[in-house]
């Protein structure tokens, strides 16, 4: 836009003088930027002499929209009205586009019914189809499904765009069987119609239609693939979930980011190290591929076991997010290596990221595998100090663990009375096991009356009393404890193993 820049300033009075030429540049600015531009020479026309018109509108209320500049371009809006050309097709799309960006970046602050957007819907004199396809699309956004199929029945036509439209947000409610109806009415289905079925049935937990489904397909991309994949591992079919994937590469079908991300979580899930490792080899042009395919690669690298070659890999990574920094964290505390995992919780801040509740847990998890009190209290105390995160009951009670485990009982039980939250059962069954590593009977028969107040029927602290009781050799204390757990009606579920 430079040279176009230049020749428009150097152009004779008289031509420059005529709408065209500015026409050309306010469009020019509003396809390359940048925007702002585009607007200066719209607000300098007037002082030219010059009224815009139907060729300067839409670009003006696109940058508008493009810099979120709301009020100028309802100021436009204005004027585009009382110059009468909202009667143009051109700009009366601009129009309802600018309304549809608004509700989208307004969100719940604005009427929730996309009411401004409707009324410029309305108000257009020729509606194409894309222009009812984006007020569906905008109805399904905000969850309002019938006003979207009201729409949609008024349709004079409609396309495969109009048709999955409608399907998705018969998904987004949950309505499977309204969205399965209109898909077999469809005249004309395509990949997004039949993936969208896929992930529909599976997220309602039915993953034998959605493989049905899948099987059925004329026509698969990766996104189908990695639809079918995704919901194995979501819904803990982990070996399926492989198989599918083997299947995938039979096909000679590419896989991208978000094949690996599904693949490598039924791995670490799995404890499949060598099938993640071939997965890993498989990666060869790794600046194609976000820092989450990295995540997850550090993370069954970890699961697995193999805990050095995952930090090797987070090591090497260049950037890396909040989410790569604490799954690397608490890995290495589950590893063992709880040292290490609060140096890195360290090094953290210096890079400029965020820290955020996940790190915390990690750190506090780390600080009570390693026995690592000072620590764990220093970290515990400047979350909401030093970084303005509230900790959770979760993080209570990972700090209230970490003290009872190591002897600081009475710390943990004034933490627990002055805490803002109320102690729920896994609080209570710390305190517990702190009394059996000081064999405080008498404390833990007070933790486990006012643990069993508690509505949740949980077995482990019963039993962990009644184990105190009989390594102290009081077998009738032990025996009643266990007799309370029946009189309660609380089992204790039974363990169980797979061999795969």
């Amino acid at each position: 836009m430079e040279y176009s820049a230049l020749i428009f300033s150097k152009m004779d009075t008289d031509i420059s003088s005529g709408i065209a030429p500015w026409n050309v540049m306010i469009r020019g600015y509003a396809f390359n930027g940048p925007h702002e531009k585009c607007i200066q020479l719209f607000d300098q026309m007037p002082q030219r002499g010059l009224k815009p018109n139907n060729y300067t509108y839409p670009y003006v209320l696109n940058s508008c929209c493009e810099m979120a500049l709301y009020n100028k371009a309802l100021n436009v809006h204005c004027q585009i009205v009382k110059t009468g050309f909202d009667s143009s097709f051109a700009v009366a799309k601009s129009i309802f586009n600018l309304y549809i960006k608004m509700q989208a970046s307004f969100g719940s602050e604005n009427d929730g019914r996309a009411s401004d957007a409707r009324k410029a819907f309305q108000d257009m004199h020729v509606k194409t189809v894309e222009v009812w396809n984006l007020m569906i699309s905008e109805y399904v956004r905000i969850g309002d499904i019938s006003s979207a199929r009201e729409l949609f029945d008024k349709m004079p036509e409609r396309d495969i765009v109009s048709w999955n439209s409608i399907i998705s947000g018969y998904i987004r409610s949950r309505e499977v069987a309204k969205a399965r109806d209109l898909f077999e009415r469809m005249p004309e289905k395509n990949v997004v119609s039949w993936t969208s079925m896929i992930r529909a049935y599976a997220d309602a937990g039915d993953l034998v239609t959605a493989r049905k489904f899948f099987k059925e397909m004329p026509c698969r991309n990766v996104v189908s693939w990695n639809s079918m994949i995704s919901s194995y591992t979501q819904h803990e079919k982990f070996h399926e979930a492989l198989d599918l994937f083997g299947q995938m590469q039979s096909e000679g079908v590419v896989s991208d980011g978000y094949t690996f991300v599904s693949v490598l979580s039924a791995c670490s899930h799995l404890g499949a190290l060598e099938f993640g490792k071939r997965i890993h080899y498989m990666i060869k042009d790794w600046s194609q591929l976000g820092v989450i395919v990295r995540t997850a690669l550090i993370d069954m690298y970890a699961k697995c076991g193999d805990i050095n070659t995952a930090f090797t890999l987070f090591i090497k990574i260049g950037w890396k997010d909040v989410f790569c920094w604490n799954v690397m964290i608490k890995s290495l505390a589950i590893n063992g290596r709880t040292e290490d995992a609060i140096k890195l919780f360290y090094l953290m801040p210096k890079t400029g990221l965020k820290l955020n509740d996940f790190t915390f847990m990690g750190a506090l998890f780390a600080c009570s595998h390693g026995a690592l009190v000072e620590e764990g209290r220093r970290i515990f105390y400047s979350m909401e100090r030093d970084f303005g995160v509230n900790p959770t009951l979760e993080h209570f009670g990972c700090f209230i663990d970490l003290l009872s485990r190591n002897g600081r009982l009475e710390e943990a039980q004034l933490l627990v009375r002055d805490m803002p939250y109320k102690p729920d059962i896994a609080i209570w069954g710390a305190l517990l096991g702190g009394c059996r590593e000081r064999g405080d009977l008498k404390l833990a028969e007070k933790v486990v009356e006012r643990a069993t107040k508690l509505e949740a029927n949980e077995p482990g602290i019963h039993v962990l009393l009644s184990n105190m009781h009989a390594s102290m050799g009081q077998w009738p204390e032990a025996l009643n404890a266990r007799e309370k757990m029946e009189e309660k009606q609380v089992l204790k579920k039974v363990g169980t193993s797979t061999i795969v």
